[in-house]
């Protein structure tokens, strides 16, 4: 049988998710550290607090961590 790796949400991600929606770069910075991620969503929540939110799941989608290997 061949195995596969499926992506999943862990809870960290949820709760990423969840911070998102209050404070987008807070959550940035706790996905990929003071990269220009975070730069860049700061600057887009200064633009408008959605555009920041929507970047911010954009990049906790992106870099999903969590992998299970099923048989």
């Amino acid at each position: 049988m061949a195995h596969t790796e499926t992506n999943v949400s862990s809870t960290g991600n949820v709760c990423l998710y969840f911070l998102a929606i209050f404070l987008p770069p807070v959550a940035v910075l706790m996905k990929r550290g003071l990269l220009a991620d975070f730069w860049i969503n700061l600057c887009l929540t200064i633009l408008g607090w959605i555009p920041g939110m929507i970047h911010a799941w954009w990049i906790i989608s992106q870099h999903e961590t969590t992998h299970i290997k099923t048989a």
